[in-house]
């Protein structure tokens, strides 16, 4: 498939060249948005939508509609709250033995990760949500390692065990909830289920892809993604229009739902774009493809083009940054 028509195509299934009709059919669509930075994350909603501000999508947290989570390769993820569970159920197995290993690099021994899963689920038991900080002091409080990378771990653990969801929104940062304080109940998926829902559900905004692209996207190995999109069948509509030019923020799910980003980004500027250390900054792009970067200081957004833009499209996102600033407002 030509680039041209791959860009095309995975901007439409993600909603990038039609908005969604709200964040949570945004969300649902691309099944799970890498959140570490929760800033980001909302920007990508507003990337697939029209009219809303961080605002809502903070009220669909604090509501209960939208939750985050150490999900699918182990980074924080939104998704609806309806999928959070089965994909939890999925993919944390797999994260567990590291997060062990982690937490034993930062000082806290077996016997003390599961000293502080309980005091976590019992101080939000009594207290409600917490947020990080408010939850590091419970810990140290009780004798537990909570300094430096050690507290995320420890929190990351509870998560991965299913007993804390990140939810409510307190001051503009996430807290953390018990999972069945928060969550509806739901009955557990068997794998064999689960597998092709995963694999259902990702092709609906991404495809065209592959289980490559899969297994790297969800953090799962290459047999399981292949046995998953076994059962499915990947649409093959008549190609749609190239998507408008967009400002898509840092760790955007179009920069991060394939394993090679090559048809977005020239290789020329993958540098600019990925200069490593884990680092995929925001992009603008123009008919689907990386055109420059941007960033937000003292309220206004800096474009870095990687060559001059044409007119209409230097207009459209000059269009597209006021509705960051708004967005953000």
């Amino acid at each position: 498939m030509e680039p041209e028509e791959l860009r095309a195509r995975r901007a439409a299934a993600q909603h990038l060249s039609e908005p969604a009709a709200g964040a949570r059919e945004a969300v649902g669509r691309l099944l799970a948005v890498q959140a570490q930075e929760l800033r980001a994350a909302r920007l990508a909603v507003r990337a697939r939508t029209r009219g809303l501000t961080a605002g809502h999508i903070d009220g669909e947290l604090s509501g209960g509609s939208l939750v985050v989570g150490w999900l699918l390769r182990g980074t924080l993820h939104l998704v609806r709250s309806e999928d959070y569970r089965w994909l939890l159920a999925l993919t944390a197995p797999a994260r567990l033995p590291a997060n062990r290993r982690r937490l034993l690099q930062e000082g806290v021994p077996a016997a003390a990760a599961k000293r502080a899963v309980e005091v976590v689920r019992e101080a939000l038991a009594a207290e409600g949500p917490l947020t990080r900080p408010e939850l590091g002091e419970r810990l140290r409080a009780e004798g537990i390692r909570a300094e430096g990378q050690a507290l995320p771990h420890l929190l990351m653990l509870v998560a991965l065990r299913g007993l804390a969801v990140l939810g409510p929104v307190r001051d503009g940062r996430l807290a953390f909830a018990l999972a069945d304080d928060w969550l509806e109940p739901a009955a557990p998926v068997e794998r064999d289920a689960a597998l092709p829902e995963l694999a259902r559900r990702y092709l609906a905004g991404h495809g065209p892809a592959t289980a490559a692209d899969l297994a790297r996207w969800a953090g799962l190995p290459l047999r399981e993604a292949r046995a998953g999109l076994a059962a499915v069948t990947q649409a093959t509509a008549g190609t749609p229009p190239a998507p408008p030019p967009r400002l898509l923020p840092a760790f955007d799910p179009y920069m991060l739902g394939w394993k090679d980003r090559g048809f977005a980004v020239p290789p020329e500027q993958a540098r600019r774009v990925h200069p490593g250390g884990g680092v995929l900054r925001a992009v603008a792009t123009v008919g689907g493809q990386a055109a420059g970067t941007w960033t937000l200081r003292g309220g206004e957004v800096e474009l870095q083009p990687f060559a001059s833009f044409a007119p209409d499209d230097e207009a459209a996102l000059a269009g597209e940054a006021e509705d960051v600033v708004r967005f953000l407002s």
